[in-house]
């Protein structure tokens, strides 16, 4: 899954919709004192900034290599993702258990329940909205794969990760709901607490599957397999190539590959000759995928490869 133009067309989507429903639920939390619906306004305005950091990743990670970054700087948006799962956990999960904790130890009833349901009415449309963009474009990337697999296989954590922070949203609007109603029906206030202890909850809980995966991106994930598949069987058609032996490869970003080849060269083959084929490989397998970003060979026989992994393996 590759960053594009449909990445930013889910951000963008996410950040208007999270911006007119942090405000309004913020002017409703203030006019009820509804304390879910506090918690609500904080996710809102949680999920705006972390709209705004992942089009800064963005941003910085099409940066093109320089001196300093030979390989580019396509990890930033692996950081910033990474950030992203921090601030939902610490400022969203946070103030959500904060508020939750006050409002049941210092209950007041809310008021005005009328203006909340028509918040959180408002909140699904725009929230909903939102959530079908990103739910269209992860659809599109993921092809036949499952949705879990899709996530844990996925090289591009923008459009994921609006869609779980989307997710989240409309979890917490869901729990805001019967918080609310809850605690009018039972004149019990404590429910309104409740509900946003639940909603800190359910941003904690995507908070630590976005860091989890965007943690594993950072560290540097191997290219899915087919695309191994693809890389070694162009390479090993080659004439002056005997075998491959085997090869590495590392996500630098969600388009940029870096690719280490163990070849057995013919042995009638001249330094001249191998300089060549080499030469002609990386044309190749440029020329076959715009993600690959650079190309590594290294000469071996499999002997020696065999014996090079088994050291790795022990």
């Amino acid at each position: 899954m590759a960053a594009h133009a449909g990445s930013k067309t889910v951000i963008y989507a996410a950040l208007a919709g999270n911006l007119l429903i942090a405000v309004t639920k913020f002017i409703a939390a203030a006019w009820t004192g509804s304390s879910a619906m506090l918690s609500e306004g904080v996710h809102s305005l949680v999920d705006t900034g972390n709209g705004l950091l992942l089009l800064y990743g963005l941003k910085r990670a099409a940066r093109p290599a320089d001196l300093t970054h030979p390989f580019g700087h396509g990890r930033e948006l692996y950081f910033w993702s990474f950030i992203v799962a921090l601030l939902v956990f610490a400022v969203g999960a946070g103030v959500s258990f904060y508020e939750g904790v006050a409002h049941i130890t210092e209950p007041h009833p809310a008021t005005n329940l009328t203006v909340s349901y028509v918040v959180l009415g408002l909140s699904v449309l725009f929230e909903g909205y939102s959530w079908r963009v990103a739910l269209r474009e992860f659809r599109a990337a993921k092809g036949q794969l499952g949705y879990f697999a899709a996530v844990r296989q996925s090289k591009d954590p923008s459009v994921f990760t609006v869609l779980f922070e989307d997710t989240a949203a409309l979890l917490g609007l869901l729990v805001a709901f019967l918080g609310i109603t809850a605690a009018a029906y039972f004149e019990r206030p404590e429910f309104d607490g409740v509900a946003s202890i639940l909603i800190g909850v359910i941003l904690a809980a995507t908070a630590i599957f976005l860091a989890r995966e965007s943690k594993a991106l950072l560290m540097g994930e191997a290219a899915l397999p087919h695309v191994q598949t693809e890389i070694m069987a162009a390479v090993s058609g080659d004439p002056d190539v005997e075998r491959v032996n085997g090869m590495t490869t590392v996500h630098l970003g969600p388009d940029q590959i870096v690719v280490a080849l163990s070849l057995e060269f013919k042995d009638d083959r001249s330094t001249a000759d191998i300089e060549d084929c080499v030469e002609r490989i990386e044309a190749k397998l440029r020329e076959r995928r715009s993600d690959i970003a650079s190309v590594f060979v290294k000469p071996q026989t499999s002997a020696t490869w065999r014996e090079r992994r088994a050291e790795l393996a022990d």
